[in-house]
């Protein structure tokens, strides 16, 4: 891994002190708007709606851990038009990725570098994910049945497709589309623009860490704790490191072992969810 990268402070000749002062606030003045129009076109607008959900769900007669939530559901009773709104959900998702992708791209090689992207690297993008996942991933599914237990996190079922030939690959298709859209926003997107505008590298990964909650919300307030500690974890890493496709590829492996795998334990230990 390279050592402290630039992720969280804009190179020199990307910096604003070299304007002049009207012209420093003019552009930090533009770049808060892009991130409020670039976050209200994506994860911003469904950290609003986990919000209300969770307010809503909070006022039920009926307690959080007997109320349950599904993602990734079958959208119509026809298997090929399922098939496309599947697809299409999965892409109409990316495009905000592709819009932070254009807004941060630069010219010369690695085009991508204020985004935390350059070359891949096998080895570390290899295997820092698996390590990273399973440091995660096993303290996460703890932390799922303690807030079931206490009564703070709704039943979560991640794969409510119909038995086709073509789930596993939808399911699969959609932890990379959740991959590439919470790390490419959350952290390489809003870590650049949030250092432009002057904060500091903890007021950022904070930030970001509440806001990945904040989305997850919809899920139970144990899963706004968990995901905000995951991403205190990730802007960490992330600062250090300065890449950020390690944490895109354990994101991606956390949530296929999720989505691919909730049937078979289910299936194995129904007491468990019930």
């Amino acid at each position: 891994m390279s050592q402290r990268g630039s992720a969280t402070r804009p190179r020199a000749s990307e910096s604003t002190p070299t304007l002049p002062v009207d012209r420093r606030r003019s552009l930090r003045v533009r770049i808060g708007w892009e991130v409020v129009i670039v976050l209200l076109l994506s994860l911003g607008a469904s950290a609003l709606y986990s919000i209300v959900q969770i307010i809503s769900d909070s006022l039920q007669t009926t307690p959080l851990s007997q109320q349950s939530t599904a993602l990734n559901t079958s959208t119509s009773r026809f298997e090929y038009i399922d098939l496309v709104n599947q697809l299409l959900g999965i892409a109409t998702d990316l495009a905000p990725v592709a819009l932070v992708c254009y807004l941060l791209w630069s010219p010369a090689r690695p085009h991508l570098q204020r985004l935390g992207i350059d070359r891949f690297r096998p080895k570390p993008d290899i295997g820092a994910p698996l390590l990273i996942a399973a440091c995660i991933g096993i303290p996460g599914i703890g932390l799922y049945f303690l807030g079931r237990a206490i009564g703070i996190t709704v039943n979560v079922d991640p794969s409510a497709l119909g038995s086709y030939w073509w789930s596993i690959p939808v399911l699969l298709l959609s932890a990379v589309r959740a991959g590439m859209q919470e790390e490419f926003i959350v952290v390489g997107y809003l870590y650049e623009r949030l250092a432009r505008l002057g904060w500091s590298r903890w007021t950022i990964i904070v930030s970001a860490a509440i806001l990945r909650g904040s989305y997850h919300l919809y899920q139970g307030y144990g899963a706004f704790i968990g995901n905000a500690v995951m991403g205190i974890a990730f802007g960490w890493i992330y600062t250090r490191w300065g890449r950020l496709l390690p944490l895109v590829i354990t994101h991606c492996l956390l949530d296929a072992v999720v989505f691919v795998g909730y049937p078979v334990v289910a299936h194995a230990f129904p007491h468990l969810f019930a």
